[in-house]
């Protein structure tokens, strides 16, 4: 069917399938008739009237045969357009796509557990902040594909590459420290993170790793996997997050310590200037916003357009009225039964 008002087209997916439309007539007209033995003329007479009923059967079908027919054919009609996948097309959309492909490696060590971070004077474990300012990054992130990778003694994939930033977001939030393990695979997350990124448009491959500590599992070392990044084209901005002091309360009076002790930011500044990215460091929730408030201000490069049409499958009605003339056709059977 032709657009009508630029808006809504009527369409079958698999129009072919109607060419089916006439095989019951076709195989009736080449089916033979069958060989049918007639009984021995023992009464003239009536075996002429039995004759004359069978031609005049044939001449004239009775109403119940004409809708027994018309049924079957709404049957049969209705199954093929169904099958042919009716459907509305919506007005071609383009999608938004002259932003970045951009991955976050979040660490989910149980580090993160840490409760190093203030806000608001509510302190918070490092993985609370990174949710809530991480977050409001990602509904940000108009016109970006984004992905998701939690990563502790294993790397996993989240979510893939998608505009859907509410989903990416609700996965976020749902990480649960310890998930992956009680190691910090940085090497795996940003191995994993190239290979999800190398067939994707160049100048518009960028991860965010953030972490808490160093590499101490997995299998491939960070600066191999910096390396293979840098090979794609991959920007990597990593940073490192805790605070430099904490205090804490024991039986000699306060103590402090540093709670980032275990962070190696050499290898993280190492990484960002082997892909051409930038090194940030985290000691609270307002430095985290600062720097993704930074990366906000990275410019989108260009990519191809792409459109798609939003379309609503309307094969249930053509089923709907084969159900309803399937019904019918038992009914009328039934009644010729008890009419017999």
């Amino acid at each position: 069917m032709a657009e009508t008002g630029g808006t809504l087209v009527l369409t079958l997916a698999w129009p072919w399938l109607l060419l089916a439309l006439p095989l019951p007539w076709l195989y009736r007209l080449w089916r033979r008739p069958r060989q049918t033995q007639r009984p021995a003329l023992l009464a003239p007479g009536l075996t002429r009237l039995a004759l004359d009923n069978e031609s005049d059967d044939t001449r004239k079908p009775s109403a119940r045969q004409l809708i027994t027919w018309v049924l079957l054919t709404l049957v049969w009609a209705s199954c093929l357009l169904a099958a042919s996948r009716p459907q509305w097309l919506g007005q071609a959309q383009t999608l938004p796509a002259t932003g970045r492909d951009l991955l976050l490696a979040v660490d989910i060590s149980p580090s993160m557990e840490v409760e190093d971070m203030t806000f608001n004077r509510q302190t918070l474990n490092r993985l609370q902040a990174v949710k809530s300012v991480v977050g409001e990054f990602v509904e940000r992130r108009v016109g970006d594909r984004l992905g998701l990778i939690l990563f502790g003694n294993e790397a996993h994939l989240q979510a893939p590459l998608t505009f859907d930033r509410v989903t990416v977001n609700t996965l976020l939030r749902e990480a649960l420290i310890g998930f992956a393990g009680d190691g910090t695979a940085v090497g795996d997350a940003l191995g994993l993170a190239v290979k999800r990124l190398a067939d994707r448009p160049e100048n518009a491959r960028v991860v965010i790793l953030l972490t808490d500590g160093a590499n101490n599992a997995g299998t491939i070392e960070p600066l191999k996997a910096a390396e293979l990044a840098s090979g794609y084209g991959v920007k990597v901005y990593t940073i490192g997050i805790g605070a430099d002091e904490l205090v804490r309360n024991s039986l000699f009076g306060p103590r402090r310590f540093n709670p980032s002790r275990d962070l190696d930011e050499k290898t993280l500044k190492t990484i960002a200037e082997l892909t051409g990215g930038r090194y940030f460091r985290a000691r609270d929730p307002e430095d985290l916003a600062g720097i993704y408030a930074t990366l906000d201000e990275l410019e989108p490069v260009t990519q191809a357009e792409e459109t798609f049409r939003p379309s609503r499958s309307l094969a249930h009605w053509p089923l709907a009225l084969a159900l309803v003339a399937s019904f019918c056709l038992a009914g009328l059977q039934t009644g010729t039964s008890d009419d017999g």
